[in-house]
């Protein structure tokens, strides 16, 4: 299983509904693709919902990586490359996937980061997740890290977000426009 994702800052001014309306008109492209567990159209909007810049942040779940490889090498990520330029993506791996039978219904998703600390035993690492009740209420949950860098992104998914999150520091909150799955 791997995890990917490309952020994409736009400018602040950046019509925010041309991203919506491109997700509406190819999000389906990717349901059923081979491979892949979940797709998340993910966005950011400044000034909503504690975000402090626009963007588009896509986040997949593969579960095979040839899947992931005819995505990317095969043309489908060109569209990423035409519409805005080259793109960093980040991979992961899931260390932990927790899932509900209604994921396929988020509208949000609530991202946490960190860096995992040196240490002498990696089954001791730490993870500062977030010390409240975001686990319990969520749909789904993925936790994804990345040993080159030694860092980790935290993802929770809801139908509607939870109040606490408007008090928590070091979060994004993201809107979810489509979700692709294997379903």
């Amino acid at each position: 299983m791997v995890g990917m994702q490309y952020k994409i800052i736009v400018p602040k001014t950046y019509d925010m509904n041309s991203i919506r309306d491109r997700v509406l008109k190819n999000g389906s492209k990717t349901d059923f693709f081979p491979g892949l567990l979940f797709k998340f159209y993910l966005i950011t909007e400044k000034d909503k919902y504690k975000n402090i810049y626009n963007s588009y942040a896509p986040l997949y779940l593969w579960d095979k990586t040839e899947g992931m490889n005819q995505f990317i090498f095969n043309g489908f990520y060109d569209n990423i490359l035409k519409s805005f330029g080259w793109q960093k993506i980040n991979i992961g791996i899931p260390l932990n996937v927790k899932t509900d039978a209604n994921l396929l219904k988020s509208k949000f998703a609530i991202e946490c980061t960190g860096c995992i600390q040196e240490t002498q035993k990696l089954n001791s690492a730490v993870f500062n997740l977030p010390q409240n009740n975001l686990s319990e209420k969520s749909i789904g949950e993925f936790l994804i890290y990345n040993p080159d860098k030694w860092a980790y992104s935290q993802f929770y998914f809801y139908e509607d977000i939870p109040d606490e999150v408007y008090v928590m520091e070091n979060i994004k909150i993201y809107e979810i426009l489509h979700i692709s799955s294997k379903e």
